[in-house]
């Protein structure tokens, strides 16, 4: 069986077409790729665009050896709301697997009482698995299907009258895709949002708005939420479209108003926008943007309310100067930073590529990676700027790094190091006007006669 979609089979090397059409592209050979990584690198470009074709792409083939060679079958078209709700209607218990009887699992109490809206996302990070094993078509679930299993969960026993999650992949995508159908059928762009959001996209949230309310409206309900992480830049995407607008401008302040559960997660990532550009995430002034409407909101209804934001480390194109802007730009809005986490390779994804192989799959570019320990821990640091047990090590490197200058905006408290400063900086200003002296006396002293 050599034609099933989304596997890949080693095929004898007589398989193999001698050329790239439109239906067969033909990668650069394995035993090349470990010879000169900027092949690998570039096999990359076609792996990720041909997986995020709306038709499933083209066959990929690749030489292993000189007898065999591996087939990449198209991946499969999204699932319609047909297919995706007879997969959610099915009969499930809703609980653990028998072997976990009499067991606690974290996971499972997190999770227990929420639903899934829809899968796949358009957003097309560059560190992220989601399209590549749910693809960037959203696949949503009719309203009847959603509500059906909203009902079910208020039945539950534990049932305690609040739903923990109305999300997805990306909480607020569902409904979305292409105005024109056609166009999305052969787009091959890996992100519908980066650089900048597609004039193609239907970035409206009245679905969802709906969705959120007759949910709200189900008997023994007394609130439900939103878990999954948001993406504002999309909530808060200027379409032109007076409607559109303000519907998704509604949506913001449903959001907030009723549906945070204390803590709203967002994913800005980063503050550099070198960094965010690699990563595919939008500049972090978006970010000051959602947090004022955030706080705006909040304080306009009475809420206290925390805005929670992820944040990585040692991604690929992020230097350690990066990292210490990152802590000076998020110590000055007030945050101690608690959901961060160091990259890691993860397969499938572009950074892993640029990590592995150290050039852009896009661009051909090299770009600096952290890989060591040491180098990804001298970034990590700047995350736990405030434990003080951090503050030597950071004041350290900032003075490698020539970026001195942040130590009093991160430390404006530290003493002892200030003192130092100030010894230092009066210790060259007299070294200099000895200097100078020296340099007056030279001059003014009378030349010899000859």
């Amino acid at each position: 069986i050599t034609d099933i979609r989304q596997t890949a089979i080693i095929m004898p090397l007589a398989h193999l077409p001698a050329e790239t059409d439109r239906n067969n592209i033909v990668l650069n050979p394995y035993t090349e790729c470990l010879k000169d990584k900027r092949k690998q690198s570039a096999n990359f470009k076609h792996i990720e665009q041909q997986a995020n074709k709306f038709d499933g792409g083209a066959t990929l083939w690749q030489q292993l050896s000189d007898q065999a060679c591996v087939k990449v079958n198209p991946m499969y078209t999204p699932l319609t709301t047909e297919e995706i709700d007879k997969s959610y209607d099915l009969p499930y218990t809703r609980m653990p697997h028998p072997r976990y009887r009499g067991k606690r699992i974290p996971a499972y109490d997190m999770i227990r009482h929420s639903l899934c809206m829809h899968r796949g996302c358009f957003g097309g990070c560059s560190f992220c698995t989601i399209s590549a094993h749910q693809g960037k078509f959203i696949a949503s679930r009719s309203k009847a299907s959603i509500l059906k299993e909203a009902r079910a969960i208020t039945m539950m026993p534990d049932f305690k009258g609040y739903i923990s999650d109305l999300g997805g992949p990306s909480a607020n995508m569902y409904g979305m895709g292409g105005h024109d159908k056609g166009k999305c059928a052969v787009c091959m762009r890996p992100s519908c949002l980066h650089p900048s959001p597609c004039p193609n996209l239907d970035t409206s949230h009245k679905q969802l708005l709906e969705i959120y309310r007759e949910v709200d409206k189900l008997p023994g309900l007394k609130k439900s939420f939103v878990g999954s992480g948001v993406r504002y830049d999309l909530a808060m995407h200027k379409t032109g479209i007076q409607t559109t607008d303000n519907v998704n401008a509604e949506y913001c302040s449903e959001l907030i108003r009723n549906h945070v559960s204390g803590r709203l997660k967002v994913a800005p990532e980063h503050t550099s926008d070198f960094v965010l550009n690699i990563m595919r995430k939008p500049s972090f002034k978006q970010f000051y943007q959602f947090k004022s409407l955030f706080d705006r909101i909040n304080q306009k209804n009475g809420l206290r309310q925390q805005l929670i934001p992820y944040f990585i480390s040692s991604h690929p194109g992020c230097l350690e100067a990066d990292m210490a802007q990152l802590a000076a730009d998020t110590r000055n809005l007030g945050m101690h930073l608690e959901q961060v986490q160091d990259f890691t390779p993860t397969p499938m994804t572009v950074s892993t590529e640029i990590y592995y192989s150290g050039y852009h799959p896009y661009t051909g570019e090299a770009v600096y990676c952290a890989v060591t320990p040491e180098h990804k821990q001298a970034q990590r640091q700047y995350f736990f700027w405030y434990d003080k047990a951090n503050r030597p090590g950071i004041i350290k490197s900032l003075h490698r790094i020539n970026r001195t200058d942040l130590v009093r905006e991160l430390f404006p408290n530290c003493q002892d190091f200030h003192a130092q400063e100030r010894h230092k900086n009066k210790k060259q200003f007299n070294e200099h006007k000895i200097n100078d002296t020296k340099i007056k006396a030279i001059k003014q002293k009378p030349r010899r006669k000859l």
